[in-house]
Order: C-alpha cells, then sequence, then structure tokens
C-alpha cells in the first residue's frame, strides 16, 4: 500500500452535496440577469468547475463584466443562505474519524469554492477539526494554481494524494505531479475519471478510509 504523508480533498462532490445551494443560487444570479432559471438537471452538471468557466460554458457570454457580475449575485445569496443548503455525503465522517487514526497521514482541504464559505461548510457539519488547512480559489484562480503554491509555500509535500470528483482535480495534481484518486459519489462519471488516470478509484468513503487506515 502506498503511504502519502497529505490525503488533500475536494469539497463540492468529494465531502458534501451542493447541489440545492448551486442551484438556488444560480439561479437567483441568472434572473437577476434577465435570464429564465433552469432546471436541476441542466445544472448540476456543471457543479464542480471555478464559477467564471460554469458561468461562461452555461450562458454563452464570457465578458468579463458579465461574469463578474453573476459571481456577485451567485455569492451574494451563497453568503446568506446557500452555503447551508449542502448535504453531507454518507460515510464522510466515519472516513474522516478512521484516517484521524493514520497519526502518518494528514489531511487538507483544496477546493474552487472561496475559502471563507468552504470553512463555514465544514463547520456546519463539524468536519473542520479533521483538516490542517482549508486552501479555497478564487475567480481567476485555477485548483493547479492552488496546488503549486501549496507545494512552494511547502504546506504539502510532493507526497500527496488530491481527492476529487471531477477532472479538473485530477488534472490539477497531474499538472503538479502529484497522484491523484476519483470518488464515483460525485459529479464525475467513471469514464471522465479513469480518462485521467487516477491512482485510485472509490465507490464509497469507507473505502478511503479502508485504504489509509493504520496499517
Amino acid at each position: 500500500m502506498a503511504q502519502y504523508e497529505w490525503l488533500l480533498f475536494d469539497l463540492d462532490g468529494t465531502l458534501s452535496d451542493p447541489a440545492e445551494g448551486f442551484v438556488n443560487c444560480m439561479n437567483h444570479a441568472l434572473v437577476f440577469h434577465d435570464q429564465a432559471p433552469r432546471a436541476a438537471e441542466e445544472l448540476t452538471p456543471y457543479i464542480g468547475p471555478p464559477l467564471e468557466h460554469t458561468i461562461g460554458n452555461l450562458t454563452g457570454n464570457t465578458s468579463d463584466a458579465f461574469v463578474s457580475s453573476m459571481v456577485g449575485k451567485y455569492r451574494e445569496r451563497y453568503g446568506d443562505t446557500g452555503y447551508a443548503e449542502n448535504t453531507l455525503y454518507p460515510g464522510v465522517n466515519q472516513m474522516l474519524e478512521t484516517l484521524r487514526e493514520n497519526k502518518n497521514v494528514r489531511l487538507g482541504v483544496c477546493t474552487s469554492k472561496r475559502a471563507d464559505f468552504a470553512t463555514r461548510i465544514l463547520e456546519q457539519f463539524n468536519l473542520l477539526p479533521y483538516f490542517e488547512f482549508v486552501s479555497g480559489g478564487d475567480v481567476g484562480i485555477g485548483k493547479w494554481q492552488q496546488l503549486e503554491k501549496l507545494l512552494v509555500e511547502n504546506t504539502i509535500s510532493r507526497n500527496t494524494l488530491m481527492i476529487g470528483d471531477r477532472h479538473f482535480d485530477l488534472n490539477a495534481a497531474h499538472k503538479n505531479q502529484l497522484k491523484s484518486a476519483g470518488v464515483l459519489w460525485g459529479y464525475g462519471s467513471r469514464e471522465e475519471l479513469q480518462e485521467h488516470q487516477p491512482a485510485y478509484l472509490f465507490a464509497h468513503p469507507q473505502e478511503i478510509g479502508e485504504q489509509f487506515c493504520q496499517a
């Protein structure tokens, strides 16, 4: 069994399901900008990438002014209520408790979501004490850049496994010469994840706990 110093978790689609808050906040922003609200099944495939990419792909409008305004309106509602419209995936608490027993592995969070929002979500589920840090993104910052910064600042070592549900997570790891793992309970398909050659592919949080439990 490979032993990693760090297990670095994505948040949305990996630790918690953000669908309700994402849909409500995106429709809040769309309606404000005189666009029709979208059905949940149309919006949820866009969960995962940074907001500016999602907005551009969803609306076809990539102008800086429009995207910035949409992000502002999205976050307006998200900061009030959207962050709380979040569901913890079954088994995540137990997985983290198992991993905590392994004194040789350290845990962190690396999410495209803004760090203050991510922290509030983790606090809501009493998960924050499991993690040594929360790395959050912002408009114009890719996850690969977040990982690069964590490496440059020696927050993490090269003996790190990035765990996420979308190819963005896996690509960010590989761009920094880190290993990656995909999870199948989020918003990326098995095909999407396998295409990017993760070191592991997990079907349930329990499998992560078992893989990296104290030997």
